[in-house]
């Protein structure tokens, strides 16, 4: 169970990466496109370190997928493809800060399906957790009363959310197998979808260093982190994961501090602190009980 939540918080650091070295990256690459390569980094780095585990034999050795699993696999990539689409019209149509404020949701949307559909169990003290998150991610996020209004934007925000939310108890359905197989497939079927969609949009491709560079970006806070999500699934379950990978927003700012030299705000260290508090609670739920 410490092994699990060790790589949680490790699939939350490595996706955290992305944040600020995307915003620099974008500034060579279209949105769709960037996507698209963030996507294939994963599927054929993964592709390439299971090649590298094979021969070495030093991986241990999963179960890979078979036709019982199909179902899942194809929704996990189909809500991989959807999911972005449905946030690039939300974010055309309403501001930023809006579509940060109702991105929360998808920890929220996880945990509901989790419950609803999956009969995943979510104890009380998770509850109050999740909760938790969402108020520091809401307080993380929050630019003003002013900058939150519910439009046809939001609804397309919402329903970004709700993929991601049913993507990842698919991803928990399949958890079980091997996490570098669901990556490859994840990864390249995703990327290349997402490629389609860069394409009709027009969108143009970046020169070869700056693919290469988004593509080794897509391995590390792609591929590796989604990896690690997948091995902590195995353990946590759905609810519970997502609950601890939703530390990314904190450490992102973290490493924005860093690399960007951006300065922390007051609301900052609000959430942090609530964060810290939940994640109290959430270590002591998964020592507590076996999933």
């Amino acid at each position: 169970m410490k092994h699990a939540i060790v790589y949680a918080i490790l699939a939350a650091a490595l996706y955290a990466i992305n944040i600020p070295v995307s915003k620099l990256l974008l500034t060579h690459a279209g949105a769709t496109m960037m996507a698209a390569f963030l996507y294939l980094g994963a599927g054929i780095g993964l592709l390439i370190y299971g090649a590298v585990e094979r021969l070495t034999k030093k991986g241990q050795k999963q179960a890979p997928l078979t036709k019982k699993e199909l179902p899942y696999t194809i929704a996990m990539v189909l809500l991989d493809i959807i999911a972005p689409i449905l946030l690039m019209l939300g974010i055309a149509r309403t501001n930023s800060a809006n579509v940060s404020l109702l991105n929360n949701f998808e920890i929220v949307a996880t945990s509901l399906i989790a419950l609803v559909i999956f009969k995943e169990v979510i104890s009380s003290k998770l509850w109050l957790a999740i909760a938790m998150v969402t108020l520091a991610s809401t307080i993380l996020s929050f630019e003003g009363v002013g900058a939150f209004t519910f439009n046809e934007g939001s609804l397309f925000v919402l329903g970004a959310c709700i993929c991601w939310g049913f993507e990842n108890n698919c991803t928990k359905m399949i958890s079980n197998k091997s996490s570098t197989e669901i990556v490859v497939i994840k990864g390249c079927f995703s990327g290349m979808g997402s490629f389609l969609i860069a394409l009709l949009l027009r969108e143009n491709l970046p020169t070869l260093p700056w693919i290469f560079a988004i593509l080794l970006l897509g391995f590390v806070a792609y591929g590796l982190s989604i990896k690690f999500y997948i091995m902590a699934q195995q353990h946590l379950g759905a609810a519970k994961t997502s609950a601890y990978y939703s530390i990314a927003p904190f450490l992102g700012v973290a490493f924005s501090m860093i690399l960007l030299r951006e300065k922390p705000t007051l609301q900052f260290f609000a959430a942090l602190f609530i964060m810290i508090i939940s994640t109290v609670f959430m270590i002591q739920d998964s020592l507590n009980t076996k999933n």
